[in-house]
């Protein structure tokens, strides 16, 4: 009688299996607004019809142990992935990373915080800082498990999602939608609405957008391109701004530590400012209001020849040059004062230590 081989068998055992494993979850909320909470994973925001959905496909050795929670928590229809343990190991949260956060018996986390020490943590959104403490890591013990979600959102809706560690992907979602992520890289492309960004550590690029943009990031690059609509914020301790071809009603750009960079920006009110780092602007229009400053690193602003405004420079180390008409009213050894052009505007420029040029774009 023929043998049938050990190693087929497990194959014929394990492929149903491994199947079923991979099928996700899927699951619908209340109508009104949403939030959705996972601390490990990749989630996907995309565009849907009718209620806002979640897919959601475990990750991970111990991923069985998850469970999924649903209601109404502060007026929001909620879904929770529940992590039974103060200890999860998640490989794609990036090499040796470890991340620590407070998270709620509910599982609901998040709104940025900093403790005693300095060190950048996550609190329950119901009291700074109640709930356990969970940490996420790399590498070692803990529970083995993630979830990866798809989040399908319907026009108009208001949604926040929050991720502790993971990816966070947004693209082409027509709403009001909040991102919340201690440590994650987040991409949005295409989006409509408000967008509200908030990261702990990770970089923030967003393009094709249209409508009012927020990005608040304690640690890490934010990169905007090709972005029209209301008012536009950049604030991130520590990181490169990187801005190209910007229309907006009022634009406000701020970092701790790293450069500025904007090319084709249009806005009749702008602020620029870092505490230390360059910053290079070229602007396609006049403005009403500029404030540009800099505790260390040069200022280079670019403006059509047609700009108007009453003009202050200041630099307590460095030169100040400009190609266009001034008409000086008050000079020092460290500050120049005039207008330029009919004066309706205000540009107000200082650095602590850098070079100071306004010049015209080319035309």
């Amino acid at each position: 009688m023929p043998r049938t081989p050990i190693l087929s068998c497990l194959v014929i055992f394990l492929l149903p299996a491994l199947s079923q494993a991979q099928q996700p979850e899927r699951y619908r909320l209340a109508e009104g607004d949403a939030a959705i909470y996972n601390l490990a994973g990749k989630l996907r925001v995309e565009p849907g019809n009718g209620a806002v959905t979640v897919e959601m496909t475990r990750t991970g050795a111990d991923a069985a142990r998850l469970t999924v929670a649903q209601g109404e928590i502060g007026g929001r229809a909620t879904l929770r992935v529940i992590y039974p343990s103060d200890a999860i190991r998640y490989a794609e949260g990036g090499e040796n990373s470890s991340t620590q956060l407070r998270v709620r018996e509910d599982g609901t986390f998040g709104d940025f915080d900093e403790d005693n020490d300095g060190h950048h943590e996550r609190h329950g959104r119901h009291g700074g800082g109640e709930g356990r403490r969970v940490r996420i890591s790399s590498e070692g013990p803990g529970l083995a498990a993630g979830a990866d979600l798809l989040v399908r959102v319907p026009r108009g809706q208001r949604v926040a999602v929050f991720l502790a560690v993971g990816a966070v992907t947004v693209g082409n979602v027509d709403g009001d939608l909040r991102v919340d992520a201690s440590s994650a890289p987040v991409t949005a492309t295409g989006t409509r609405g408000a967008l509200n960004i908030e990261v702990g550590s990770g970089p923030v690029q967003v393009s094709d957008a249209t409508g009012e943009l927020n990005v608040d990031t304690g640690s890490g690059s934010v990169d905007l391109s090709r972005l029209r609509g209301g008012p536009l914020s950049v604030e991130t301790g520590s990181g490169d701004v990187t801005a190209t071809d910007l229309e907006s009603t009022e634009l406000t750009v701020e970092t701790g530590s790293g450069d500025i960079r904007l090319t084709g920006a249009a806005a009749p009110e702008l602020s620029l400012e870092a505490g230390s780092g360059g910053i290079t602007a070229e602007l396609r229009r006049d403005v009403a209001s500029l404030e540009v400053q800099t505790g260390s690193g040069d200022i280079a602003i670019r403006a059509p020849a047609s700009l108007g405004a009453t003009v202050e420079i200041e630099t307590s180390s460095g030169d100040i040059d400009t190609d266009f008409p001034l008409q000086i009213t008050r000079r020092g050894r460290d500050h120049v004062t005039g207008s330029i052009g009919d004066g309706k505007g205000t540009i107000e420029i200082e650095t602590g230590s850098g070079e100071v040029s306004l010049l015209r774009a080319p035309s």
